[in-house]
């Protein structure tokens, strides 16, 4: 299994707490922590593109857009404009399933 490299230092990222993955548009990206923290300072634009796929935060946000787009696909809510809000839910939780079996799962706690 080929190891996950950090796509800041170019070295492998050994353990799982030292992985941050980014969703940046269509790209997800691994990085080290402090890599990340490196990216951030860099980064001078006024919206926040880049947002990480683990960590506490994020699986807070996958839980509730789970809840949010289970609860618009499987009830009226809203109609049309509810399967619109949870199809846009589907779409971050997608990535954040992908980040999990593309980086997460093949780095050892």
């Amino acid at each position: 299994m080929k190891p996950v490299i950090c796509k800041y230092c170019h070295k492998p990222i050994e353990k799982r707490d030292q992985l941050v993955t980014l969703s940046n548009y269509l790209q997800i990206r691994p990085y080290h922590y402090v890599c990340y923290q490196k990216v951030e300072e860099n980064t001078k634009t006024v919206w926040k593109l880049t947002t990480p796929l683990n960590g506490i935060t994020a699986n807070i946000r996958f839980v509730l857009l789970l809840l949010i787009a289970g609860w618009f696909l499987f009830t009226e809510t809203y109609g049309a404009a509810g399967i619109v809000i949870a199809i846009i839910s589907l779409y971050s939780i997608i990535f954040h399933i992908t980040s999990y079996f593309l980086f997460d799962q093949r780095i050892p706690k």
